[in-house]
């Protein structure tokens, strides 16, 4: 794939019909299925103020933040979630989600900058480390992570779509 310029960045709250369409596209991917416990049926079905309050939370909000790749065109083709309402026990650990990177951009260094987003974020709001969960099956998604500093704990979780291994990739503290 031919290099494209892009930029990573959180998501304005009046964004959110540009961040329902790209969960949408990243729905109908084929690894969808095993990749997100949601499906592009169900998604489409919600109503306009469950991506605008989606938006907003993750706009604005200290609980969620969620960036966005977008093209030198102004496409948005990537996105990452990450969420600090998990952070608990220490060392405190926030919660990567809904991962996605379009065909044609993959393989761009677009996961690497919106995993250091996320990382960066939450360190800003006191977590030591990012976690995921990737399906046992999602090998390609594992590469890339495994590619992005994250290793697998040992521990693996079962939920609707089947068993997932769980990741993590520590933060450099945030400078005070």
């Amino acid at each position: 794939m031919s290099r494209r310029s892009f930029h990573v960045r959180r998501i304005r709250a009046e964004e959110w019909r540009r961040a329902r369409d790209l969960r949408l596209r990243g729905l109908q991917d084929p690894a969808a299925a095993i990749a997100f416990l949601d499906t592009f049926e169900n998604a489409s079905r919600q109503p306009d103020g469950f991506w605008q309050a989606r938006a907003t939370d993750a706009a604005d909000g200290e609980e969620a933040a969620q960036f966005v790749a977008i093209d030198e065109d102004g496409v948005w083709f990537g996105s990452a979630t990450v969420l600090a309402t998990f952070l608990g026990a220490l060392p405190a650990a926030a919660l990567v989600v809904g991962v996605y990177v379009a065909e044609g951009h993959r393989g761009a260094g677009a996961i690497e900058t919106l995993f250091d987003e996320c990382a960066a974020w939450a360190a800003e709001q006191g977590a030591a480390e990012l976690t995921l969960e990737v399906h046992v099956d999602n090998h390609r998604a594992q590469a890339a992570y495994e590619r992005c500093g994250f290793t697998r704990t040992g521990q693996i979780t079962e939920l609707a779509n089947g068993h997932e291994y769980v990741m993590t990739r520590p933060l450099v503290p945030a400078a005070r």
